[in-house]
C-alpha cells in the first residue's frame, strides 16, 4: 500500500472478490491511513466503481426466498451466522465505497470509514471462523443484497448515504442483536453469542460515525437534521420502522430523544 493514493486503495479493496483477501487488504489500507501513509492525491481523479467485488457464492435471492430456520439445530444457528457474516461482508464494501464515491469529503471522513471497514473485516473473519466451527463456510447458504441496493439508491448523495445506511440499516442491527444474543444463549450457543456481543459494541460506534457526518452535512447545507432525516426515511423507506428499538444503543450512537420518540411513533 505504500505510495498508493487513498482513492486507489479504497477502489482496490472494493473491487477484491475473495473475502479473505478483501479483509486483509482492508486491514492494510486502514493501518496505512492511520499511519498517514495513505492520503488523497489530487492527481487521482477516477470514476467510482459501480459494483463491488464479490465471490461466486453465496447465491443472492430476494429476502422472502430465504428459508427460516430455528436455532435449536446447528444448521439453523449456522444460517444465522452466515446471514450476519454476509451483512459484515457487505459493510466492508459500503465503507470503502463511501470513501471512493464521495472523495470531496474531509480527510477525517475517509479515516472514519476506513476504521469502519477494518472493523467490519474483522467481524466478517470472526464470523466465518465461527461458521466453519459449525461445519459450514461463507457461501453455503443463500443471501440477499439489501445493503448494496441501498448503497446504489444513495450513491448520488452523501447526505442520503449517511442518513439511510448507518442510521437506518445498520441501526437496525443495534435493535435486533440483543434478542439474537438471548436466543443463542437459550440454545446453548455461547460462542456465537460472544461474537455478537463484540459486534454490537463496535457497531454502536459505526452508527455514531454516520450520525456525526449526517449532522455535519446538514450544517454545511443549512438543513434541519431531524426533519431531513425523517424526510429521507419517508422517501426511501416509506417511513417503515419496526420494533424493537434499542434506545440505549441508539442514544449512544447519536440519535436524540426526539428522534427516538418519532421513530417509536412510526412503529405503532
Amino acid at each position: 500500500m505504500n505510495g498508493c493514493a487513498l482513492l486507489a486503495a479504497a477502489a482496490r479493496c472494493l473491487a477484491e472478490a475473495d473475502p479473505a483477501t478483501k479483509a486483509g487488504l482492508s486491514a492494510q489500507a486502514a493501518a496505512a491511513i492511520r499511519a498517514g501513509v495513505l492520503a488523497r492525491d489530487a492527481r487521482d481523479v477516477r470514476s467510482p466503481a459501480a459494483k463491488p467485488g464479490r465471490p461466486r457464492r453465496p447465491a443472492l435471492v430476494p429476502p422472502r426466498q430465504l428459508p427460516r430456520r430455528g436455532l435449536d439445530q446447528p444448521a439453523g444457528r449456522a444460517a444465522l451466522v452466515h446471514a450476519i457474516a454476509h451483512i459484515e461482508f457487505n459493510a466492508i464494501n459500503l465503507a470503502w465505497d463511501a470513501i471512493q464515491r464521495f472523495p470531496d469529503m474531509p480527510a477525517a471522513f475517509a479515516a472514519d470509514w476506513a476504521r469502519v471497514a477494518d472493523d467490519e473485516a474483522r467481524h466478517f473473519t470472526m464470523l466465518r471462523e465461527r461458521l466453519r466451527g459449525l461445519g459450514y463456510d461463507y457461501g453455503d447458504f443463500p443471501a440477499h443484497d439489501g445493503l448494496w441496493q441501498m448503497a446504489e439508491a444513495t450513491g448520488h448523495d452523501v447526505l442520503a448515504r449517511m442518513a439511510l445506511v448507518p442510521r437506518v440499516l445498520e441501526a437496525r442491527g443495534l435493535d435486533v442483536t440483543p434478542g439474537m444474543i438471548a436466543r443463542l444463549e437459550r440454545a446453548g450457543d455461547a460462542a456465537t453469542a460472544a461474537c455478537l456481543r463484540v459486534i454490537l459494541r463496535e457497531e454502536v460506534a459505526h452508527v455514531a460515525i454516520g450520525s456525526h457526518w449526517f449532522r455535519w452535512l446538514c450544517g454545511l447545507r443549512g438543513l434541519a437534521p431531524r426533519e431531513t432525516y425523517f424526510r429521507l426515511l419517508t422517501e426511501h423507506m416509506a417511513g417503515g420502522v419496526r420494533r424493537p428499538l434499542n434506545r440505549q444503543a441508539r442514544l449512544a450512537a447519536g440519535f436524540d430523544a426526539l428522534e427516538l420518540e418519532r421513530l417509536e411513533a412510526l412503529c405503532q
